[in-house]
């Protein structure tokens, strides 16, 4: 059977997280694919395989400021991603966090959706959302409240545009189950594992690595730290920077975003890494590991997917400073130490070549099935 001709839709291209290079490993197996974004930012994606790639955007990407305020188009995203065309492809693989599930699929499309997470601020963080914007009471938060009212009706309808799911964790398929009443098979995202290795010394100090955003919790670990008095090194920026230096006491350093080879060596020899957001999967865990580094973290979302309890980590089932102390302080008592090649080896689960494989036979499988069911027809 001849290859299909694939098509990638990613809801915004605008800075290389996670999500991003999840798409650049789905992108190495289809070498001819295009991609479909709402709105794209070339300087970002020099060195990717992303930039090689033809990028057709959306009217958004013409919108003053729209790599900056690109959250505030919220209200005209669903719009957006129904106005690109994808006629001429076989197989439309869309990969969401957000909108890109409503692309309109023409007749004899198959539909893939490799889905993060259902749009978190419209679901399962709406009410986080409000608290953190400010947006409890008075006009805005009705206008607030309205919108995602509206986005959650479309998001529904959208799904049913998607021939078959994948997500990224079962608790990512939980989701989808609950939103869409659709099942989802799992297919872990891919983690650059190789590129982290223990130290020969181990330092005494604890690590975090986040985006500073409110959902991530950070300030838990940073309240936690400066109560306890142990060194936590805090990597990454965000809008909570300025508040989180307020939190924090002298043994709690704010050390801003790191350059790869830094943030290779701080996990290399950091005691161990904390972690409270409730995430879809968080691929920052799975590199403290790989880098022999043992996790303290909060018990929900992926994580008891991705970290064993007692032996890569410590687990710990209340979101809340005086439950992590306590687990951090569990952790300097009991003397256990980690076994570093059982931490690599969970670790390893995750890698690259495993993601490329898996998600290569799931597109394949669902392609011959539904060429299958059109001869059929």
């Amino acid at each position: 059977m001849a290859k299909p001709n694939v098509a990638f839709i990613h809801d915004w291209l605008i800075t290389r997280g996670g999500a991003e290079r999840t798409l650049e490993a789905a992108l190495e197996l289809y070498p001819e694919a295009p991609i479909y974004t709402l709105i794209y930012r070339p300087d970002q994606f020099r060195h990717s395989v992303i930039s090689s790639r033809e990028i057709r955007t959306s009217f958004l990407d013409r919108w003053p400021g729209a790599g900056r305020y690109y959250r505030t188009f919220l209200p005209f995203m669903p719009l957006a991603i129904e106005q690109l065309d994808t006629g001429g492809h076989d197989v439309l693989v869309s990969c969401s966090h957000a909108v890109a599930h409503g692309i309109l699929p023409k007749p004899g499309q198959l539909h893939i959706n490799y889905v993060f997470i259902p749009v978190r601020y419209a679901w399962h963080l709406y009410h986080v959302y409000l608290q953190g914007a400010g947006l409890v009471k008075g006009p805005r938060s009705a206008l607030a409240r309205l919108v995602l009212h509206y986005v959650r009706m479309w998001d529904q309808l959208a799904a049913q545009r998607v021939d078959h799911f994948a997500a990224i964790s079962h608790w990512s398929a939980a989701n989808v189950w609950r939103v869409y009443r659709r099942q989802a098979e799992v297919i872990y995202p891919p983690v650059d594992v190789e590129g982290f290795s223990p130290s020969d010394r181990r330092g005494d100090f604890y690590i975090t690595v986040s985006r500073l955003v409110p959902y991530k919790r950070v300030d838990i670990i940073v309240r936690a730290f400066s109560a306890l008095g142990l060194p936590l090194v805090v990597v990454g920026d965000g809008p909570e920077k300025t508040r989180l230096e307020r939190l924090a006491s002298a043994n709690v350093r704010l050390v801003g975003t790191q350059s790869p080879e830094d943030l290779r060596r701080l996990l290399g020899e950091a005691k161990a890494y904390v972690y409270t957001a409730v995430e879809d999967f968080g691929i920052a865990p799975i590199e403290a590991q790989a880098a022999g580094c043992p996790v303290i973290a909060y018990r929900a979302g992926a994580i008891p997917e991705t970290v064993v309890d007692g032996e890569t980590g410590l687990l710990f089932s209340d979101q809340s400073p005086e439950a992590l102390a306590e687990a951090v302080l569990a952790f300097e008592k009991s003397g256990r130490p980690f076994d570093i090649a059982r931490l690599r080896a969970n670790a390893e689960r995750f890698s690259r070549a495993r993601f490329q494989r898996e998600f290569g036979d799931f597109v394949e499988r669902k392609w011959r099935d539904h060429a299958k069911d059109s001869s059929a027809g």
